[in-house]
């Protein structure tokens, strides 16, 4: 079956496309408010895209209500923001930090998660995710006045150093156990893996006699 987007209402278009772009990496994304409060929310339309400069992207909409998420005034006020990312025994933390918070109330403090000093700015990441990455703004684009997508620079990699193996720049995988975001309320363990051999393409042909 196909349909034409112009012909499929926002709603069914995000459940067209979140159904079938899976799994999804998660962006957990720690900002800082103006009061000092520290907001964490996941946000799975993520990626990196490049490394130099490392930048990753993730956009963000408004609420059903209209009002702007907490992350979006963050960062448009500081221009910086982490993105942290999450594995299996914070899984059920991150989820639960997708809720409706206030303003004055900060996720990571009420679901107990600690906090570690940034380096290079001023909003701290998550102290316990396996890898998180201090940002400051590099571009956004504005899609529709709704939804923001927002490129990130990457200045600083913190890593949990048993995943990582530093002379052979390689994370260790059987100690690295991230989750992915299906739809809904759904998510995905990463450790059932596929390994090929290496693709050469075609063959040269043998040089003739």
């Amino acid at each position: 079956m196909q349909y034409a987007a112009s012909d499929v209402n926002h709603h069914d278009r995000y459940k067209i496309l979140t159904a079938f772009v899976l799994p999804r990496p998660i962006a957990w994304v720690t900002t800082i408010g103006p009061t000092g409060v520290v907001n964490a929310a996941p946000f799975s339309f993520f990626n990196v895209f490049a490394e130099d400069p490392p930048l990753v992207m993730f956009s963000l909409n408004k609420r059903p209500d209209g009002r702007l998420k907490d992350t979006w005034n963050n960062i448009q006020r500081t221009g910086e923001f982490v993105v942290n990312l999450t594995d299996e025994p914070l899984a059920r933390a991150m989820h639960d930090s997708s809720g409706d918070f206030p303003p004055d109330m900060g996720e990571p403090d009420y679901l107990g998660l600690k906090l570690a000093p940034s380096i290079d700015i001023k909003t701290p990441r998550l102290a316990e995710a396996p890898w998180a990455m201090e940002c400051r703004t590099w571009q956004v684009i504005n899609v529709k006045d709704d939804r923001q997508l927002i490129i990130g620079e990457g200045l600083r990699f913190h890593i949990r150093d048993e995943l990582w193996d530093p002379k052979a720049m390689r994370v260790h995988m059987d100690k690295y156990h991230p989750v992915g975001r299906m739809f809904a309320d759904r998510y995905c363990r990463t450790d059932d893996r596929i390994l090929f051999p290496a693709a050469d393409g075609p063959k040269k042909a043998a040089a003739a006699d």
